[in-house]
């Protein structure tokens, strides 16, 4: 299979969906983007109509459905936007979201109204000047998120130039940068890439979205590699999704494999009330007993941060279960077990 499958018919001509739903799927390509990579294309089983790969990238009519709570911006990126390309919720850090594009297409994405072809494009280098000196003026802004879409989309050299002039400011200390593409299109993490990336003198940071241990093939493996050796801090970002994802063993082969790689399991996010994605939603309840089941069957090494991003542009906390509880005299505590043991008076 050669190039990216962006189409219902490219997709049905590929096997990976049946061509009698390919009309109804026009539907959906007329409003959210579709992108599948021949990395991604070679996970799928497409006979499994529940296969965990699939699922996240395949479109599907029910992503026309509205539900209730959904919203087009579903944690706020608007109203936190000083100037285009920046999202500042955060006191010592921020989002600079330089380009829109992605490798592939995720059918959860929580920027699904924004990204693609049709969505909010990049910015223009007036644009680009504007953001840059939105940081340059805040010495607070200790950190710098690349985002979008996916930044690691953008070619080596722009991403050479963009990374020379966040070092250029001064107080920036921290390049963080979150990307799909080590598990979606890995041979573009190419030695070029890395270079550019992490030629400088800012500290790099790499939040790697990946949802499935199947994701993690020998070509992501390499890719991972390359960005490790040129001393990247490697952490993970992964997207608690029904029918994905949402069993423990599920989950900790995953955080286990990240573990294996050198990846630092760093956050599992609650999914997102963006439009159309009620399938991949599970209740705040079963993502915290997920979460217990993890503590104490798989290392402490294999634990992410259970996170909900607060709709509305409120910020992210923790939403893991509650380990201690008030009882009747003095606090109580839950082993990960499901043993309740009362803790001494003084604690």
């Amino acid at each position: 299979m050669t190039g990216v499958l962006n189409t219902p018919a490219s997709l049905a001509a590929a096997g990976l969906v049946d061509p009698d739903a390919a009309p109804a799927l026009e539907a959906v390509a007329a409003r959210y983007a579709i992108a599948v990579t021949p990395a991604v294309a070679a996970l799928i089983d497409p006979a499994d109509p529940a296969d965990p790969i699939g699922l996240q990238y395949l479109p599907s009519p029910e992503e026309l459905v509205a539900a209730p709570g959904e919203q087009a911006d579903p944690i706020g990126d608007g109203v936190h936007s000083p100037v285009k390309g920046i999202v500042h919720r955060y006191p010592d850090r921020l989002l600079l979201t330089a380009t829109h594009a992605c490798a592939v297409y995720c059918r959860f994405c929580f920027r699904r109204e924004v990204v693609g072809p049709g969505g909010a494009g990049g910015l223009t280098p007036a644009e680009l000047d504007a953001a840059l000196a939105y940081i340059a003026g805040r010495p607070e802004v200790w950190e710098v998120i690349l985002t979008g879409g996916d930044p690691l989309v953008l070619s080596p050299r722009r991403i050479q130039d963009l990374v020379r002039r966040l070092a250029d400011i001064p107080h920036l200390k921290i390049l963080r940068v979150h990307t799909r593409l080590p598990v979606a299109d890995p041979e573009r993490v190419s030695e070029a890439l890395v270079t550019a990336l992490s030629g400088s003198r800012l500290t790099l940071a790499v939040g790697v979205h990946v949802n499935h241990a199947r994701e993690l093939t020998p070509a992501a493996d390499a890719a991972l590699s390359r960005l490790a050796g040129a001393g990247a801090l490697l952490l993970s970002q992964t997207v608690l999704l029904r029918g994905v994802n949402d069993r423990v063993e599920v989950l900790g082969e995953l955080m286990r494999a990240l573990v294996e790689r050198g990846v630092r399991p760093y956050y599992l996010h609650h999914p997102d009330p963006a439009p159309g994605t009620a399938r991949f939603r599970v209740s705040l309840a079963e993502g915290q007993a997920l979460v217990q089941g993890l503590r104490g069957r798989y290392s402490g090494l294999c634990q992410p941060t259970y996170i909900l991003d607060i709709p509305g542009g409120f910020g992210k906390v923790p939403a893991g279960p509650a380990w201690i509880e008030p009882a009747a005299t003095r606090l109580t505590v839950t082993d990960p077990w499901g043993g309740i043991h009362a803790l001494p008076e003084e604690s």
